[in-house]
């Protein structure tokens, strides 16, 4: 299992996808899918510290639930985005594929989330 958390996040192995070929299986937003795949999703020290005070626990499924998030936000050009995968809420810096803040259903309440360009229910 990789540790994502301690911003050491790797994704699952694969070969890049050349232009000509990415056309081939639907062009850039495949392509820019299949990336934000290989390289998985990474958190930031302030994420991670976070989500440490907070005592929330990541499953697997929540980060493969939150890079899908990512990778769609980042086909409609988004560049900062709030992510709610069921009762988290994440700001992430798209292009980056870095999570900036993570906060839960009992600390988000009263919030007010600022500089995203999207939000994305995961």
């Amino acid at each position: 299992m990789v540790d994502r958390v301690s911003g050491v996040g790797v994704g699952s192995a694969g070969s890049a996808v050349g232009q000509g070929q990415a056309a081939e299986q639907g062009g850039f937003a495949q392509e820019l899918r299949a990336a934000f795949e290989r390289e998985g999703i990474h958190f930031s020290k302030h994420a991670a510290q976070r989500l440490e005070a907070r005592a929330i626990a990541i499953s697997e499924d929540t980060v493969q639930r939150l890079e899908r998030g990512a990778a769609r936000a980042a086909e409609k050009g988004a560049r900062a985005s709030l992510v709610l995968v069921d009762d988290l809420a994440f700001i992430v810096n798209v292009r980056a594929r870095t999570v900036i803040t993570a906060v839960d259903g009992a600390h988000r309440q009263g919030n007010v989330f600022t500089n995203i360009d999207s939000a994305v229910l995961a």
